[in-house]
Protein backbone atom coordinates (compact mmCIF):
# COMPACT_ATOMS: atom_id res chain seq x y z
CA UNK A 1 0.00 0.00 0.00
CA UNK A 2 1.14 3.57 -0.48
CA UNK A 3 1.70 6.67 1.72
CA UNK A 4 -1.28 8.22 0.06
CA UNK A 5 -3.39 5.09 0.16
CA UNK A 6 -2.78 4.83 3.79
CA UNK A 7 -3.30 8.34 4.96
CA UNK A 8 -6.84 7.95 2.96
CA UNK A 9 -7.70 5.12 4.81
CA UNK A 10 -6.70 6.75 8.27
CA UNK A 11 -8.28 10.28 7.14
CA UNK A 12 -12.11 7.71 6.16
CA UNK A 13 -11.36 5.96 9.40
CA UNK A 14 -11.02 9.02 11.68
CA UNK A 15 -14.25 10.87 9.72
CA UNK A 16 -16.17 7.45 10.69
CA UNK A 17 -15.05 7.64 14.30
CA UNK A 18 -16.00 11.19 14.55
CA UNK A 19 -19.47 10.97 13.38
CA UNK A 20 -20.12 7.72 15.11
CA UNK A 21 -19.29 9.60 18.67
CA UNK A 22 -20.90 13.31 17.76
CA UNK A 23 -23.29 12.99 20.58
CA UNK A 24 -20.43 12.44 22.92
CA UNK A 25 -18.36 14.95 22.22
CA UNK A 26 -20.59 18.01 21.23
CA UNK A 27 -22.25 16.99 24.96
CA UNK A 28 -18.68 16.82 25.86
CA UNK A 29 -18.67 20.52 24.24
CA UNK A 30 -22.09 21.90 25.72
CA UNK A 31 -21.17 20.71 29.06
CA UNK A 32 -18.38 22.91 29.15
CA UNK A 33 -19.69 26.08 29.64
CA UNK A 34 -21.79 24.58 32.48
CA UNK A 35 -20.76 25.57 36.03
CA UNK A 36 -23.63 24.41 38.25
CA UNK A 37 -22.67 25.16 42.28
CA UNK A 38 -25.13 23.50 45.16
CA UNK A 39 -27.02 26.85 46.44
CA UNK A 40 -26.47 27.91 50.27
CA UNK A 41 -27.62 30.39 52.90
CA UNK A 42 -26.77 33.54 51.02
CA UNK A 43 -26.81 37.27 51.67
CA UNK A 44 -28.12 37.58 48.37
CA UNK A 45 -29.08 36.05 44.79
CA UNK A 46 -27.72 38.22 42.22
CA UNK A 47 -29.62 37.99 38.90
CA UNK A 48 -27.30 39.17 35.95
CA UNK A 49 -29.17 40.47 33.14
CA UNK A 50 -29.31 39.79 29.54
CA UNK A 51 -32.36 37.39 29.80
CA UNK A 52 -35.65 38.55 28.18
CA UNK A 53 -37.42 35.46 28.84
CA UNK A 54 -37.57 35.73 32.27
CA UNK A 55 -35.78 32.52 33.30
CA UNK A 56 -33.07 34.18 35.19
CA UNK A 57 -35.34 36.64 37.86
CA UNK A 58 -37.23 33.24 38.11
CA UNK A 59 -34.84 31.69 39.19
CA UNK A 60 -33.47 34.10 41.62
CA UNK A 61 -37.48 34.42 42.90
CA UNK A 62 -37.19 30.86 43.59
CA UNK A 63 -33.97 30.90 45.42
CA UNK A 64 -35.67 33.39 48.09
CA UNK A 65 -38.77 31.97 47.82
CA UNK A 66 -36.33 28.71 49.26
CA UNK A 67 -34.84 30.71 51.94
CA UNK A 68 -31.35 30.42 50.50
CA UNK A 69 -31.27 34.18 50.30
CA UNK A 70 -33.69 37.32 51.84
CA UNK A 71 -33.37 39.19 48.87
CA UNK A 72 -32.72 38.75 45.04
CA UNK A 73 -30.71 42.00 43.29
CA UNK A 74 -31.80 42.11 39.99
CA UNK A 75 -29.51 43.48 37.28
CA UNK A 76 -30.14 45.30 34.60
CA UNK A 77 -29.08 48.21 31.98
CA UNK A 78 -31.26 51.16 30.82
CA UNK A 79 -32.70 49.24 27.80
CA UNK A 80 -35.56 51.28 25.62
CA UNK A 81 -37.77 54.12 25.63
CA UNK A 82 -36.45 55.01 29.27
CA UNK A 83 -37.05 51.55 30.58
CA UNK A 84 -34.79 49.36 32.86
CA UNK A 85 -34.21 46.14 32.13
CA UNK A 86 -34.15 45.40 35.72
CA UNK A 87 -37.67 46.95 36.06
CA UNK A 88 -39.06 44.79 33.58
CA UNK A 89 -37.29 41.43 34.87
CA UNK A 90 -39.06 42.50 38.37
CA UNK A 91 -42.55 43.43 36.90
CA UNK A 92 -42.15 40.02 34.90
CA UNK A 93 -41.72 37.94 38.02
CA UNK A 94 -44.51 39.83 40.01
CA UNK A 95 -46.90 39.10 37.07
CA UNK A 96 -45.61 35.46 37.43
CA UNK A 97 -46.56 35.00 41.11
CA UNK A 98 -43.42 36.07 43.24
CA UNK A 99 -43.70 38.83 45.62
CA UNK A 100 -42.39 42.57 44.64
CA UNK A 101 -40.83 41.86 47.92
CA UNK A 102 -38.35 39.46 47.47
CA UNK A 103 -36.81 41.58 44.09
CA UNK A 104 -34.58 44.73 44.63
CA UNK A 105 -32.96 46.71 41.26
CA UNK A 106 -29.71 47.44 40.58
CA UNK A 107 -29.69 49.26 37.95
CA UNK A 108 -26.05 49.64 36.05
CA UNK A 109 -24.35 50.76 32.72
CA UNK A 110 -22.21 47.87 32.19
CA UNK A 111 -22.21 46.81 28.76
CA UNK A 112 -20.08 43.31 29.02
CA UNK A 113 -20.20 40.25 31.64
CA UNK A 114 -17.16 41.81 32.87
CA UNK A 115 -18.52 45.25 33.33
CA UNK A 116 -21.61 43.95 35.29
CA UNK A 117 -19.25 41.60 37.27
CA UNK A 118 -17.16 44.94 38.60
CA UNK A 119 -20.59 46.65 39.30
CA UNK A 120 -21.80 44.33 41.33
CA UNK A 121 -18.85 43.41 42.91
CA UNK A 122 -18.45 46.97 44.02
CA UNK A 123 -22.22 47.17 45.53
CA UNK A 124 -21.55 43.39 47.48
CA UNK A 125 -18.88 44.88 49.04
CA UNK A 126 -20.64 47.98 50.07
CA UNK A 127 -23.50 46.14 51.77
CA UNK A 128 -21.15 44.10 53.20
CA UNK A 129 -22.32 40.82 51.65
CA UNK A 130 -19.91 37.52 52.67
CA UNK A 131 -22.34 34.89 50.56
CA UNK A 132 -23.69 34.99 47.37
CA UNK A 133 -25.68 33.51 44.86
CA UNK A 134 -24.79 34.39 41.30
CA UNK A 135 -28.02 33.38 38.71
CA UNK A 136 -27.44 33.27 35.19
CA UNK A 137 -28.58 31.09 31.90
CA UNK A 138 -26.69 27.47 31.84
CA UNK A 139 -24.87 28.37 29.25
CA UNK A 140 -23.04 31.68 30.82
CA UNK A 141 -22.35 30.29 33.94
CA UNK A 142 -18.91 29.21 33.40
CA UNK A 143 -17.54 31.93 31.69
CA UNK A 144 -19.30 34.08 34.82
CA UNK A 145 -17.66 31.75 37.12
CA UNK A 146 -14.24 32.85 36.29
CA UNK A 147 -15.23 36.01 35.92
CA UNK A 148 -16.50 36.28 39.65
CA UNK A 149 -13.25 34.60 40.85
CA UNK A 150 -10.81 36.66 38.37
CA UNK A 151 -12.18 40.12 39.52
CA UNK A 152 -13.53 40.36 42.56
CA UNK A 153 -13.07 39.71 46.24
CA UNK A 154 -14.47 39.57 50.04
CA UNK A 155 -17.43 37.10 49.33
CA UNK A 156 -18.02 33.24 48.93
CA UNK A 157 -19.79 32.72 45.84
CA UNK A 158 -21.91 30.25 44.27
CA UNK A 159 -23.13 30.04 40.57
CA UNK A 160 -26.96 28.93 40.20
CA UNK A 161 -27.82 27.65 36.58
CA UNK A 162 -30.90 29.21 34.88
CA UNK A 163 -32.31 26.50 32.67
CA UNK A 164 -32.38 28.03 28.94
CA UNK A 165 -35.35 27.57 26.61
CA UNK A 166 -32.88 26.77 23.86
CA UNK A 167 -29.42 25.47 25.03
CA UNK A 168 -29.20 22.16 26.78
CA UNK A 169 -25.60 21.15 27.45
CA UNK A 170 -26.64 17.76 25.81
CA UNK A 171 -28.46 18.57 23.18
CA UNK A 172 -27.78 22.21 21.94
CA UNK A 173 -26.69 21.01 18.46
CA UNK A 174 -30.49 19.83 17.60
CA UNK A 175 -31.62 23.35 16.95
CA UNK A 176 -30.51 26.69 15.27
CA UNK A 177 -31.32 28.63 18.38
CA UNK A 178 -28.70 26.24 20.15
CA UNK A 179 -26.34 26.07 18.21
CA UNK A 180 -26.41 29.75 17.79
CA UNK A 181 -25.86 30.07 21.71
CA UNK A 182 -23.05 28.03 22.06
CA UNK A 183 -21.35 29.25 19.29
CA UNK A 184 -21.64 32.94 20.40
CA UNK A 185 -20.79 31.36 24.26
CA UNK A 186 -17.60 29.62 23.06
CA UNK A 187 -16.45 32.38 20.92
CA UNK A 188 -16.70 34.94 24.35
CA UNK A 189 -15.71 32.00 26.56
CA UNK A 190 -12.43 31.94 24.58
CA UNK A 191 -12.11 35.75 24.21
CA UNK A 192 -12.11 36.02 28.18
CA UNK A 193 -9.48 33.18 28.57
CA UNK A 194 -7.11 35.25 26.01
CA UNK A 195 -7.94 38.25 27.75
CA UNK A 196 -10.01 39.91 25.35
Amino acid sequence: MTRRGFLIIVAALTLVAIAVTSTLWLAALGRFLVRSDEPFQADFAVVLAGDFYGRRVRAGGDLVRQGYARKALVSGQPFAYDLCECDLAIEYAVRKGYPREYFERFENRARSTTEEVIAFGRELNRRSAKRVLLVTSTFHTRRLGRNIARLTSGFEFRVIPAEDEFFTPDGWWKSREGRKTFAFEALKTVADYMGL
